[in-house]
């Protein structure tokens, strides 16, 4: 057997590797559009930064290597640029000249391309890059080295967007960041990000939110923003998104969808016999709606090119869809998610409840504990977990991962207080947050608490309800508090009830949320109407400051 792949990296390789240790006999060759087959392409930031100091560090295997080793027929510069699926041949172009190439199988894993917005003067601009490949970031590394620029524009608050801006920072630059939507990380929800813009506005980088570049002038020195502001740039990193690279496809016949993703069964297989595709350039089932979605993550493409190597193998594989499990360093914080945010919830039409809590990344007593900020999204009634996103300085990755995996294993949050983790004081804590936020999820679920979200108070303050903070009074002295709320500290709670009015709504906060809890708890139980702000002070003072009163 034949068998021909388009494009290298994570979902072409996997699949190649894979179909050897599968089949010693069969014919595998892959083309490669550009010179490096392997590579690293998420540790490309960091080469930028410094951080990765070998460039020979980012490719992680070589024609060579892979001949040795797997007996692979690996040909980067060579070009697929056309693909006939009656008579089973491709087109092949390299520097030189052109060829043909027959198959049995064909395997297209062409990736990702950045996304280029339509900006005047974009064309003309000197100083403008991309970065998804190593030629990309030699450019960008040549670029720092011999013009030694002084300001940067980063467009796009994505997750390589963030991690160029940390590199750009680290190099010594001044950097800012234009975000077309209404916050940095739109893969999550807004006030889950506001901890990371703060950690951006700490080091030293500008932000610009809502608004996009809308043209350049002076050859690309000069960005021209939609509310007329212009910003001053030597180098610009354009991160504003990645589509399919599926053209190739799309002349070939095969059917695309979404976003001119490359449609395929759960098989791999598109619209044309023997033509099987995977990785960024497809169009996967986003698991927990069952609706389509472009995935462009590293992991999912090594996993859809190990299976399409088996199902061309003969062994029983499907695609079961991605649930989107990601995560980013910002200068000190972590911040990871997975699964459906609140605006996909939103479109998916879905009923939902969340909560916030805050844990250690290890026990508290424990030296160097970090705080831990999670948010949970559920179904109200089931206890169907819709997704996670959390925020920190340690074991953010930890905590994701496996909320991932319950995701993945269809458990819901009453599983979450069931698992059992490893624990010793250097590495975890008793009651680890992924069970505090089951526990508190389970409250909700089953009417013990009624959870107020920061986006809801101000209006529920407006309708009449008393905000109550049971933080103590020093905490309100040191850090402010919330407008239009009063202070009776939670030890005190019980006996000072009337001072609190049992004919209007209260709403209950501490700083984290679990004092409040209890407080919500002591109050219902003499009967007082009262609900518990999700997340507390910590959270509403982080996305809503100008609310806070000191």
């Amino acid at each position: 057997m034949k068998i021909v792949i388009v494009g290298g990296v994570a979902g072409g390789m996997s699949a190649a590797t894979r179909l050897r240790r599968l089949n010693e006999e069969a014919e595998i060759i892959v083309l490669e559009k550009g010179p490096y087959v392997s590579f690293a392409n998420c540790g490309l930031p960091y080469y930028v930064s410094g951080e990765i100091e070998e460039r020979s560090n980012l490719l992680v295997q070589t024609p060579e290597k892979l001949e040795a080793r797997f007996r692979l027929d690996v040909r980067p510069n060579n070009e697929v640029v056309a693909i006939d699926p009656e008579q089973k041949v491709v087109t092949v172009q390299t520097k030189d000249d052109s060829y043909t190439l027959t198959y049995d199988k064909l395997i297209l894993s062409p990736g990702a391309k950045p996304f280029i917005p339509p900006a005047k003067g974009l064309t003309e601009a000197e100083n403008v890059f991309t970065l998804r490949s190593v030629p990309d970031v030699d450019a960008i590394t040549a670029y720092l080295e011999e013009h030694q620029p002084k300001k940067a524009v980063v467009i796009g608050a994505g997750f390589i967007g963030l991690e160029m801006a940390e590199s750009l920072v680290h190099k010594g630059l001044d950097v800012t960041i234009v975000e077309k939507a209404p916050h940095i990380l739109p893969p999550f929800d807004e006030e889950m990000a506001a901890f990371i813009a703060n950690a951006l506005k700490e080091n030293g980088v500008t932000l610009y939110t809502g608004v996009a570049a809308e043209a350049f002038e002076n050859k690309g020195k000069t960005l021209v923003l939609e509310n007329g502001e212009q910003l001053e740039s030597d180098l610009t990193l354009l991160s504003v998104g990645v589509q399919p690279a599926s053209e190739l496809a799309e002349k070939a016949g095969i059917k695309t969808g979404l976003r001119g993703g490359i449609l395929v069964n759960e098989h791999y297989e598109t619209s044309q016999k023997d033509i099987y595709a995977v990785g960024d350039a497809i169009v996967v089932k986003q698991q927990i709606t069952g609706e389509d979605a472009l995935i462009s993550l590293a992991s999912p493409a090594n996993r859809q090119g190990r299976e399409v190597a088996d199902v061309i193998s003969g062994l029983k594989r499907t695609n079961k869809g991605s649930i989107g499990t990601a995560i980013v360093r910002v200068f000190h914080l972590a911040a990871a998610s997975t699964g459906l945010n609140e605006r996909q919830l939103k479109q998916a039409e879905k009923e939902y409840d969340s909560i916030h809590i805050q844990g250690k990344s290890h026990a508290g007593y424990f030296p160097n504990a970090k705080t831990v900020l999670l948010k949970l999204l559920f179904h109200p009634k089931t206890g169907e977990i819709y997704g996670a996103q959390a925020i920190g300085e340690d074991g953010i990755d930890k905590r994701i991962d496996i909320l991932a995996t319950a995701i993945k294993a269809g458990m819901t949050v009453f599983d979450l207080p069931e698992l059992e983790f490893t624990y010793a004081p250097p590495f975890g804590s008793a009651k680890d947050p992924v069970n505090m936020a089951g526990y508190a999820a389970m409250n909700v679920v089953e009417g013990l608490s009624d959870n107020v979200q920061w986006y809801e108070l101000e209006s529920l303050q407006e309708a009449g309800a008393l905000l109550v903070d049971v933080r103590s009074a020093a905490e309100n002295q040191q850090t402010g508090s919330i407008a239009d709320s009063i202070n009776i500290p939670l030890d005190e709670l019980r006996g000072r009830l009337e001072e609190l009015p049992k004919d209007r709504s209260l709403i209950v906060s501490c700083h984290s949320g679990l004092r409040s809890y209890i407080a919500e708890r002591i109050l219902k139980q003499n009967g007082f109407n009262v609900k518990n702000l999700d997340g507390a002070f910590s959270l509403y003072a982080t996305v809503k400051p100008e609310k806070v009163v000191k």
